[in-house]
């Protein structure tokens, strides 16, 4: 029904006599036949209707108003418009509503809630618009509260997961987005921090989150049917809930627990008081979730990984806390699930340092942005230089100068160790044929390459080999190729017959870092291995020389009595002082390598080298 008479005769009061007189002269029968249509109208209209004036006050009213507020028509004369639908509670509708009064706007519309006489709320339309040729103005009022409450059960439906009844993803993030938004209170310089911010007196301006999903819940879908599955769901719904309710520090709003999808569940935690709020949440839901579930007969058990964030809401986005909770979910899992891992801004930082390596590692051989530098291996008995390990090194635009802990890890995981370590041996070799060709009448260096797994899987180790010591000219004999001892150990089948062809060739085979693999010591007479080079820790324990480890060094010497029994030289790594040289010298270690002797050096150095007074030994 419209809220506006029609025509061009204003609806007026009976109770307003005054004007009687001379609306009779004026008008004819048939007019005043028509205003009183219109009077009566206004009167019996089931829409709410007033008459205001210019200055804001009520002059008419109808019944259906007055039943609409639960008063008598005639008690909302003289009163204020305002007052009776709120309309001066927000600052633009008030200015809106002044500028219908004023005649400088044609109409507004606003929605209400209102108060009932009997204490009950309702919604209401309210359109204010002014009456053509007269200084009043039409207040309609409509009863919307049917049409809220539907809107309101549809919006509960929409924004509510139908199996847990726990908010779904779309209000986690309404009520998320609201959270960042809105700023902290300030606090009176009077009051603590716990007082203040536990009771729910104010803001922090802190938000928390802990982001969870259970731990082989795909397995009971699985295996019990998605029936089951839901059971268990809305279960840990339950408890999730409990667990919200009861922490401590809850403001009046309480946390929201939502189910974002699948197994994955968060808690929002507005006005967070820090980390040990969020901390403590997430214990109790691992503990309430170690009970065991009973669904209709049957008997679960389930844990959960939790990722918890919790920092300022100012400068934060719903975006970057999502992504740290989802990251820090993975870590959860990662460490071996059942557990809570709390958000580490330098953990992640490695993260995307990583993440940022892994994208650029394949393009940066292209690019030249690699270089080989080259450590000594002395000989222990005479200080000379017999050979160098080759060591990459990535010149990275971004973070600079890297060494190989750096990214090898990444380039074994994404394959690009395949490329890589063919530009490494490749450039080992030739290096190595020019050093010997700038010294012909000393005694050529041999290089040792390092060579990954992957790289005996996912390519062809021995065509390459065989490929590069063609192009370069250099000697098989010249090439050492040096595999970590558990990959070694663990050789069987296609890695264990290229390491035979290599050996065949005439290159020569390192176990590196032995002593902390397998240490299976059977498989030194089955396979094709020339060298062991001890782990960095057996020679680290020669370093107190006054307090040494008798058992560290009758270890020793009983890896390289064996190594030699089977025709094997042993390498010594991280040689730093004399008196370790001279202890593995004595127990017949062959060669060391270490600061003792040099750290990595640019080809150059080692060409200045070649030919000089040997190195101390």
């Amino acid at each position: 029904m419209s809220g506006t008479p029609e025509g061009p005769v204003h609806p007026e009061p009976a109770e307003t006599h005054t004007a009687e007189p001379a609306l009779t002269e004026r008008h004819t029968g048939r007019e005043e036949a028509e205003l009183r249509d219109y009077r009566a109208a206004f009167r019996v209209a089931r829409l709410a209707m007033a008459l205001v004036d210019r200055d804001g006050v009520v002059v008419a009213a109808n019944d259906s108003l007055g039943a609409l507020l639960g008063t008598e028509a005639g008690a909302l004369r003289e009163q204020a418009a305002a007052d009776l639908v709120d309309l001066a509670s927000d600052g633009r509708t008030w200015h809106a509503y002044r500028e219908v009064l004023r005649g400088r706007r044609s109409r507004f519309r606003c929605t209400r809630r209102l108060k009932h006489a009997d204490g009950r709320s309702l919604w209401a339309e309210v359109t204010v618009a002014p009456m053509p040729g007269d200084r009043r103005v039409l207040l309609s009022i409509a009863d919307i509260s049917d049409r809220r409450e539907l809107q309101a059960r549809l919006r509960h439906l929409q924004m509510h997961d139908p199996v847990t009844r726990l908010p779904n993803r779309a209000l986690f993030f309404e009520r998320l987005a609201a959270a960042l938004e809105e700023p902290a209170a300030p606090r009176e310089p009077h009051e603590s921090h716990e007082s203040y911010e536990s009771y729910g007196y104010g803001r922090t301006g802190r938000i928390g989150l802990c982001y969870l999903d259970l731990d082989g819940f795909k397995a009971v879908n699985d295996t019990l049917g998605h029936r089951v599955g839901d059971r268990l769901l809305a279960a840990v719904a339950g408890r999730l809930t409990e667990c919200a309710d009861s922490d401590g520090y809850t403001r009046s709003g309480g946390h929201l627990v939502a189910r974002l999808g699948g197994d994955e569940f968060a808690i929002l935690v507005e006005d967070s008081t820090g980390t040990e709020q969020l901390t403590d949440l997430a214990r109790s839901v691992l503990d309430a979730l170690q009970e065991p579930f009973d669904l209709a007969g049957q008997r679960l058990s389930v844990s959960a990984s939790i990722g918890v964030v919790e920092r300022s809401g100012r400068g934060t986005t719903a975006t970057a806390l999502m992504q740290a909770a989802d990251t820090t979910l993975y870590w959860a899992k990662a460490d071996g699930k059942a557990r809570w891992t709390l958000f580490d801004p330098e953990r992640n930082a490695h993260r995307m340092t990583r993440q940022a390596l892994s994208s650029t590692l394949r393009p940066a051989v292209e690019d030249g942005e690699f270089a080989l530098e080259y450590q000594p291996l002395v000989d222990l008995a005479d200080g000379a230089v017999r050979g160098v390990e080759a060591l990459v090194r990535w010149h990275h635009p971004q973070f600079g100068p890297l060494p190989p802990n750096r990214f090898i890890g990444i380039a074994e995981e994404d394959g690009s160790i395949v490329e890589l370590g063919r530009w490494i041996l490749r450039t080992a070799c030739h290096q190595a044929r020019q050093w010997q060709k700038d010294h012909p009448r000393e005694r050529p260096l041999f290089v040792s390459v390092n060579v990954a797994v992957r790289q005996v899987w996912d390519s062809d180790l021995v065509a390459d080999v065989a490929g590069i010591l063609a192009e370069t000219g250099l000697a098989p004999h010249l090439l050492q190729l040096e595999l970590t001892e558990s990959a070694v150990m663990g050789s069987a089948g296609r890695p264990l017959q290229a390491l035979q062809a290599l050996s065949d060739m005439g290159v020569r085979i390192a176990i590196d870092d032995f002593g902390t693999g397998y240490s299976n010591l059977a498989y030194l007479s089955r396979l094709p291995v020339s060298v062991l080079k001890l782990d960095g820790s057996f020679v680290r324990g020669f370093q107190d020389e006054e307090h040494a480890n008798a058992a560290d060094e009758l270890i020793v010497e009983a890896l390289v009595r064996l190594a030699h029994r089977l025709g094997l030289t042993v390498t010594a790594e991280c040689v730093e002082t004399a008196g370790q040289a001279s202890r593995l010298r004595r127990i017949g270690c062959d060669t060391g390598q270490g600061w003792l002797y040099s750290r990595a050096v640019t080809p150059e150095r080692i060409a200045e080298l070649i030919g000089t007074e040997p190195l101390p030994a």
